[in-house]
């Protein structure tokens, strides 16, 4: 008999299905990994979607000049002309360094930033 060997066509048959898994498994993986990375833009995007809502609510809201007086006074303490503004201090503390800071031990500026970038969000 001239033909091959029943142990050379099962290492043929080996190579051909080993070959085939090779060609198809870097595919697969490119499926796989693209899926993942689609998912995970998605989930991106509604966040940015939903960042986007929030800021043009906060934008039509301070688009109302009485809110943006009602923030003035209140973060600012701005007065309007003819108000006569009080101010009220408390006696300070033996510890206290007469910086201008309030209780938090920062100065109002840097509260209203703070404010700012969280209103921001």
């Amino acid at each position: 008999m001239l033909g091959v060997s029943s142990t050379r066509r099962a290492a043929v048959l080996a190579l051909v299905i080993c070959a085939l898994a090779l060609t198809v498994s870097v595919p697969l993986r490119n499926y796989v990994a693209q899926r993942q990375e689609l998912a995970a833009v998605s989930k991106q995007q509604q966040a940015l979607a939903a960042e986007v809502d929030e800021l043009t609510r906060q934008r039509a809201r301070l688009s109302d000049p009485a809110e943006v007086e009602a923030q003035a006074r209140t973060r600012l303490g701005y007065v309007t002309p003819g108000e006569v503004p009080y101010v009220v201090q408390l006696p300070t503390g033996p510890d206290d360094d007469g910086s201008g800071a309030d209780v938090g031990g920062e100065p109002w500026y840097r509260n209203l930033w703070r404010e700012t970038l969280e209103g921001s969000r």
